[in-house]
């Protein structure tokens, strides 16, 4: 089968690779569409992202839906050519952080395409995946785009959990990427009753506004675009800061009321804070990692039509064009989300 690897920045390549036995309790699947992301564009255009570096040859993807090909033994609930989206949490179980109830901090989480440990744990864009059949939820009535949408989904409806009580409350989301766009949609299922969306791209804010943002903000054309929300102490309840960057991290804390809530989700290094505002206002600064249990819920949004995606996908490739896929992905000024098709 071939795969999507790379090797050092820039340096991507489709290669032939095995493909895994298949087990007791696990199902091969014929890969339809796999999405690229962000940390996925980190390993492409720069080798990794902050301390996280790459060290060998790694197949990239998590973001990934399919056809169930081939039942292992025990395997009940799948059929064959069921379309699944594949939730690439693989936590072990039996460590401490599984038994407390909290798997996306498991000490041997085996999460696609992810070089954190090394050897490095391979990803999932190859033809065919073996996958446990846990990771695996149908995704009738889906496209097999949406059903990929389903790991980004899961990373805001964690972040949405992690913010607390949202009904009623005003949300700013720094950072319109696929991230940003999809926690504008996780917040207002969650019940906010004003969603604010700023960026430094027009295109991105184009998207925002399409989702349901009900005002933006170009910090590019308007660099001081937040100042009016943080007067009388600040406006909103809730900041999800969704690129990592500092100077939009920085606004948002100045446009918070007090006892706000910061989720942050944008991975984009160490940053100083500024600690004198987050003390005097009370700020609660709450981390946001990945996912686990919601990946079946983000599945059943969709499929309810609750949560709709599908404006979102921007851009489809073959996999033999995987290469102008990533450089496609990078330019934000034309993509959004850019999606791979494997089948």
């Amino acid at each position: 089968m071939r795969a999507i690897v790379i090797h050092a920045p820039k340096d991507l390549r489709i290669e032939e690779s095995a493909v895994e036995a298949l087990g007791p309790g696990e199902v091969e699947i014929r890969l339809a569409t796999g999405g690229i992301c962000g940390s996925d564009l980190h390993y492409y255009a720069h080798g990794g992202f902050g301390t996280v570096r790459l060290k060998e040859p790694m197949i990239l993807g998590h973001e990934v839906s399919g056809h169930v090909a081939a039942l292992g033994e025990g395997v009940s609930g799948l059929a064959i050519g069921d379309l699944v989206a594949v939730s690439p949490s693989r936590p072990c179980g039996s460590c401490e952080y599984c038994h407390k109830g909290l798997p996306n901090h498991c000490f041997n989480m085996r999460f696609y395409g992810s070089a954190m440990p090394f050897p490095h744990i391979q990803g999932a864009f190859r033809e065919r995946l073996v996958a446990k059949a846990s990771q695996c939820v149908k995704a009738e009535g889906l496209t097999a785009g949406e059903a990929a949408m389903a790991e980004p989904l899961s990373v805001t409806l964690h972040a949405t959990r992690r913010a607390g009580e949202i009904l009623g409350k005003r949300v700013l989301i720094t950072g319109c990427g696929p991230i940003g766009a999809l926690s504008i949609l996780a917040a207002r299922r969650a019940g906010a009753s004003e969603i604010v969306a700023a960026d430094i791209s027009e295109k991105a804010l184009g998207f925002a506004r399409t989702v349901g943002a009900d005002h933006t903000v170009n910090l590019s054309e308007n660099p001081e675009g937040l100042v009016p929300y943080s007067q009388n102490k600040g406006y909103f309840d809730v900041l999800y800061e969704c690129s990592g960057a500092a100077p939009a991290l920085i606004s948002g804390i100045q446009a918070l009321r007090p006892r706000g809530v910061i989720v942050q989700l944008g991975l984009g290094g160490d940053m100083s804070l500024p600690m004198m505002a987050i003390t005097a206002k009370e700020l609660d600064l709450r981390g946001s990692f990945r996912f686990h249990e919601e990946f079946a819920t983000a599945v059943r949004l969709m499929q309810g039509g609750l949560i709709d995606v599908k404006p979102l996908i921007t851009h489809t490739l073959p996999l033999s064009d995987a290469p102008k896929a990533f450089e496609i992905a990078l330019d934000k000024g034309q993509s959004m989300k850019t999606q791979i098709a494997f089948s």
